[in-house]
């Protein structure tokens, strides 16, 4: 007689927690409500570390400041850079860490691209003249002039030797 109040409590506490996993974004690409969304903060391209010459390093900081309700970062950003026809997106810098940041109301938050600068006419070179972030959660994109000279290719143009960091709380 014990054993069915036992099994049947346990079913419902499994129930209550399976519910309590359907909501927000899962990863499966739907919008994020939370989410910090383009519209709804101003992204600003930094003073760049440009590199010099080919393999040479570059970093690019964006920094994103709310303009709205308070709203989450989570992940990392998407940046595709690209060129007429070709474009790459980046990855997330090896052994970088994602972390979930609340920006209230004006608070700010930065993160960083990183490239490695390619020859001029390499047929594996992107010779990228625009880049496109886009906040995780959200589907626009802002895009800003790319003027950093090209990014070494990985084996193609479309897999350039460039990544993003993740996002890391600016300010107080």
């Amino acid at each position: 007689m014990r054993a069915i109040p036992l099994t049947v409590t346990a079913v419902a506490a499994a129930l209550l927690l399976t519910a309590c996993n359907g909501g927000g974004n899962n990863g499966s690409g739907g919008k994020n409500s939370s989410a910090c969304q383009i519209g709804g903060v101003s992204l600003q391209v930094g003073a760049a570390s440009v590199a010099p010459a080919a393999g040479d390093t570059g970093e690019v900081p964006i920094s994103i400041t709310n303009q709205s309700k308070t709203c989450t970062l989570e992940n990392f950003p998407a940046v595709t850079l690209g060129q007429k026809g070709v474009s790459g997106k980046l990855s997330a810098q090896k052994g970088a860490t994602a972390q979930t940041l609340k920006l209230a109301k004006g608070d700010a938050a930065t993160f960083t691209i990183s490239y490695v600068r390619g020859k001029d006419g390499d047929a594996t070179s992107l010779a990228a003249t625009e880049m496109k972030i886009t906040l995780p959660g959200g589907d626009s994109a802002q895009t800003f002039p790319w003027k950093y000279g090209p990014i070494a290719g990985q084996g193609a143009r479309n897999k350039p030797n460039a990544s993003v960091s993740a996002f890391q709380q600016a300010g107080d």
